[in-house]
């Protein structure tokens, strides 16, 4: 069985060899990795250069969910995913993956763990064990682990590609329709991992996502009940706190060596 892995790119080039690297490395002879640019000013295009087993194409594109799309069209593979240019795949996974698709033939969906790490790839924190339904989707979107999960070319058939209006939830939206129709298969142990820094951790962001949230319930006609808002508040109030106390110690750093020259 072949494994197409999609990477959808633009201005990565700190991180996409390790993107790269995590996925030529691994214990599965049967890949394809085609990597989708959106026209990359930095370094992504040297390193891509380097390696001639990735495919890969640069040009402008209208937002992250039309590169995944272009992808998947490309692609040949049986089985299906998609890993972001700064994300990064555990060692000597794939053969794991493939053995349990062969081995359950009625499994269309399959996901594992996921490890939180920092700019360097230091942890941070992991998503391990938890059981994924379409309801739990719903009560709590953030356990979406879109890195560490992998499905049989037939889903997209199926079901369509990413819907391009979404930017930052595409894979909420795309998670809910496989889940709405298939079991989603557990695959125990570390199969990804997702760095954590900078621009996703800020406060515009998270009230982005939650706004995107909200149309993706409201698109697949989920009613908002009290524990689901109770859930977005205290994702957007999360951060939100975090950003006031980063921005807290900044001003702090910045007023300190203000004094120091004086």
């Amino acid at each position: 069985m072949k494994i197409s892995v999609i990477t959808p790119s633009f201005n990565h080039g700190e991180f996409i060899e390790d993107t790269i690297r995590s996925v030529a490395n691994q214990d599965h002879d049967d890949i394809e990795h085609i990597v989708v640019d959106g026209g990359s000013t930095d370094s992504t295009l040297a390193t891509l250069k380097k390696y001639p087993r990735v495919r890969w194409v640069s040009e402008q594109d209208s937002g992250q969910g039309n590169a995944i799309n272009k992808g998947f069209a490309m692609a040949t593979g049986d089985v299906l995913a998609w890993l972001n240019a700064d994300d990064y795949y555990e060692e000597n996974v794939f053969g794991r993956i493939i053995a349990y698709f062969k081995d359950h033939p009625d499994c269309m969906f399959l996901y594992g763990d996921l490890t939180f790490v920092d700019k360097l790839g230091r942890p941070l924190n992991k998503y391990t064990g938890e059981k994924i339904t379409y309801d739990s989707l719903i009560a709590n979107p953030d356990i979406v682990r879109q890195p560490s999960s992998f499905w049989r070319r037939e889903v997209m058939e199926r079901l369509g590609g990413i819907d391009e209006s979404f930017h930052l939830v595409m894979d909420l939206d795309f998670f809910l329709r496989v889940g709405k129709r298939y079991p989603l298969h557990y695959l125990e142990g570390n199969l990804s991992y997702y760095r954590h820094y900078g621009e996703t951790k800020s406060t515009a962001l998270a009230r982005r996502q939650v706004g995107e949230i909200y149309r993706v319930y409201r698109s697949h006609g989920i009613i908002l009940t009290g524990p689901i808002v109770r859930s977005l508040l205290a994702k957007y109030i999360r951060t939100f706190r975090l950003t006031k106390v980063f921005v807290s110690i900044v001003r702090r750093l910045k007023g300190s060596r203000r004094a120091e020259h004086r």
